[in-house]
Order: C-alpha cells, then sequence, then structure tokens
C-alpha cells in the first residue's frame, strides 16, 4: 500500500458555470480517487476582473489550491482551461474537457502540451476550435454532436453514453498515473 506523499496528486479545475457537482468533474474525482489518487478541487466565483484575465485569474487560483505542490494531472472543464499555460510551464499533462480555444493563450498552450495531454471538444461547442491550435502531440478528440457541456440537446441517453466514453479518456490517463 502507497503512503499519502506517494500517491498521484490530481487537480480537477470547475468551469465557470460548471461546477464539482457537475456529471464530467463528479466521476473525475471518483475515477482519480478509485486510482489512489489524492484529488485537490477548488471551486471558484468568476467575477468581473477573472473574465479580464482568465489566465491570471486561474493562476492564482491553481496555486492558493496546491500550496506549493505540483499536481501529475490536471482535469479542467472550461474555464479552467485557462490554466493550461500554467501547465504547460510546469510540465504537467492534463485532460482538458472543452477548453476555450477562441482564447488564443489557451489555443498555444494545447498547441504546446505534451503527448500525455489530451483535449476534448464538442462539434456543436462554438468554443472548440481544433483548427486555432495547429500541430500539437497532445491528443484532440471531437465529440459528434456535443455541446460545450459535452451534451447532445434533447437526448440524455446519447449525452450520457458520449460523456461515459469522455470519462474513459480520463480513467485512461488517470490509471496511467500509478504504472
Amino acid at each position: 500500500m502507497t503512503t499519502r506523499a506517494e500517491r498521484p496528486l490530481v487537480l480537477v479545475l470547475p468551469g465557470a458555470g460548471y461546477g464539482q457537482q457537475a456529471p464530467l468533474l463528479w466521476w473525475t474525482r471518483s475515477i482519480a480517487e478509485q486510482h489512489g489518487a489524492e484529488v485537490v478541487a477548488p471551486a471558484w466565483t468568476i467575477d468581473a476582473a477573472a473574465k479580464v484575465d482568465p489566465v491570471a485569474f486561474v493562476e492564482g487560483q491553481v496555486e492558493r489550491a496546491l500550496d506549493g505542490r505540483r499536481p501529475d494531472l490536471v482535469v479542467a472543464k472550461s474555464f479552467g482551461s485557462f490554466a493550461l499555460p500554467w501547465a504547460v510551464r510546469h510540465a504537467v499533462d492534463g485532460v482538458w474537457l472543452t477548453p476555450v480555444l477562441t482564447d488564443p493563450a489557451v489555443a498555444a498552450a494545447l498547441a504546446a502540451a505534451g503527448a500525455g495531454s489530451i483535449a476534448v471538444g464538442g462539434s456543436a461547442d462554438a468554443l472548440w476550435t481544433p483548427h486555432a491550435v495547429g500541430t500539437t502531440r497532445a491528443e484532440l478528440h471531437t465529440v459528434e454532436g456535443a455541446d460545450h457541456a459535452l451534451e447532445v440537446t434533447g437526448d440524455w441517453r446519447r449525452s450520457q453514453r458520449l460523456q461515459a466514453d469522455v470519462l474513459g479518456l480520463v480513467e485512461r490517463r488517470t490509471a496511467a498515473l500509478s504504472r
């Protein structure tokens, strides 16, 4: 059995209106814990200042939540993807759920991300613009018919199946931490 210090650390970041209780993040925490990881999952309130400089806001929130530690993996939803520049600077891989690729800093960071990173967006999400990334070593996955919540409007069953597939990517990446 590993000690607490040996457990992988997974940082789970919410979106602006998609908190830790929302399905993708709720199950991400469960997956990480089932694979023996410690989870740090901050909550935040997006104010006017955060909207003006989202990268600085998210990076500040990340630093406070981690208190000097470095995660082994970041799983972030939407607004949480403004942590991508921080993650690339610190060589931390991530699973970026519906990253805001319309933001040049996020797109540039994803372009620079390593092969251990995964980004997932829906084909019906205006913020999912993988062409803005250009070449990257990260895996890019487009979920056909899904919107920014990675749901298909009017079809909860298909939405649930698609989200289960996305969570499979989270599990694959999280399970690799303990190998």
